[in-house]
């Protein structure tokens, strides 16, 4: 049986590198191969490309013409990709802030998803406090977090917190404190994911 498993989460809050220290361990425990889809990996570089011929800007991800015309498309395009290495019998580690989808349930809706009764769905949600968020932020040095960074109370308003959640929202989703997450911390996401 596949695996479908979302790590999600704001920026700042280190998804990708909680993906890239499960994804060894997560193959081992569930016993199946997985593939990691990072959306910035995936369409980072056209979304760069488009933004930079629309606005003169590749580096604008915050924009009304990016949130309203590119970012679906991209999130759509990694649950189809998903998808597809699903078809195959490859679980997938998917990465990306899917905010809206959490918040919408729509994560764990398989017809929305495309999949069928036989792909276990888990969903993480990555956090950490917002002190640690922006100093990682600021650290990595990306220019499309230029705006973030410029603008933080701004960011941050669009940014929900887990407790303002219903607990209909919150229901199955795998909370994750990644602020100063260690080995067993890692150890016990793991064993939710692949219980």
């Amino acid at each position: 049986m596949p695996y479908l498993v979302f790590i999600c989460g704001h920026a700042g809050t280190g998804k990708t590198t909680v993906a890239r220290r499960l994804l060894r361990p997560l193959i081992e425990a569930c016993g199946t191969p997985f593939c990691l889809l990072d959306k910035d990996t995936l369409y980072g570089r056209t979304g760069a490309a488009t933004m930079l011929a629309l606005t003169g800007d590749p580096n604008d991800r915050d924009s009304p013409l990016y949130l309203q015309h590119l970012r679906d498309p991209e999130y759509r395009g990694l649950v189809d990709a998903a998808r597809d290495n699903l078809a195959l019998g490859v679980s997938v580690l998917a990465v990306a802030p899917l905010s809206r989808e959490v918040r919408e349930r729509r994560l764990f809706d398989r017809q929305w998803l495309g999949v069928g009764l036989d792909v276990t769905i888990r969903v993480v949600w990555v956090t950490a406090n917002d002190d640690v968020a922006r100093e990682r932020i600021a650290a990595r040095g990306d220019p499309a977090d230029a705006y973030k960074l410029a603008h933080w109370q701004q960011y941050r308003q669009r940014r929900f917190d887990w407790a303002d959640l219903t607990q209909a929202q919150r229901d199955g989703v795998l909370l994750f404190d990644n602020s100063t997450a260690g080995a067993a911390d890692d150890e016990a996401l793991l064993r939710q994911i692949a219980a």
